[in-house]
């Protein structure tokens, strides 16, 4: 048997899925009528932007940007590079960062205040995953998906040295990669 058939299940594909339709439906009634923008923020993000985009019923463009705290480790760095930038100018738009996990938050804070000088109309958050223990920053997150304990997790996009996105739900490795 390898690692992942017995890897302890966090949050299942259906816990997932009810959850993108509760978000979806409420970005949808929040930002009725706006000019939206949803910029994931890749890697980690775009298995779970693309099934919430999909259960948006309003209008909305997208785009991404690559950005990396962590370097070759397992802890963030507290610098941000930015590996690819947005192609769409957020000037007076509504952009709303969907993130994969907001663990210390520093990343997340970082990006919104780099876009804040481009001057959207407004920036918004929406995270799958919290894990408010390990909070360095201050972040609200509007869109919250799941509050989880201080654990290494992977699947639905979340990797360990690029590994075990692909899974449909959230498991916790005993170690990092």
């Amino acid at each position: 048997m390898t690692e992942i058939e017995n890897l302890p299940v966090l949050i299942d594909a259906g816990q997932i899925a009810e959850k993108v339709a509760d978000l979806g439906a409420r970005i949808s009634h929040d930002y009725s009528g706006k000019d939206l923008l949803v910029v994931g923020i890749l890697k980690g993000s775009f298995i779970f932007m693309a099934d919430l985009v999909r259960r948006l019923s309003i209008p909305h463009k997208i785009d991404f940007m690559r950005v990396s705290s962590y370097g070759m480790g397992s802890e963030s760095s507290g610098e941000i590079r930015v590996l690819l930038d947005l192609s769409t100018n957020v000037e007076g738009k509504h952009v709303l960062l969907v993130e994969d996990i907001v663990d210390t938050g520093i990343t997340l804070s970082k990006v919104m205040d780099m876009l804040r000088t481009r001057n959207p109309a407004s920036i918004g958050t929406c995270s799958l995953l919290i894990k408010p223990s390990r909070a360095k920053v201050p972040i609200k997150v509007n869109y919250p998906g799941f509050t989880i304990p201080d654990r290494f997790v992977v699947g639905y996009g979340l990797d360990c040295a690029e590994c075990h996105r692909g899974l449909p739900f959230i498991g916790c490795l005993e170690r990092p990669c």
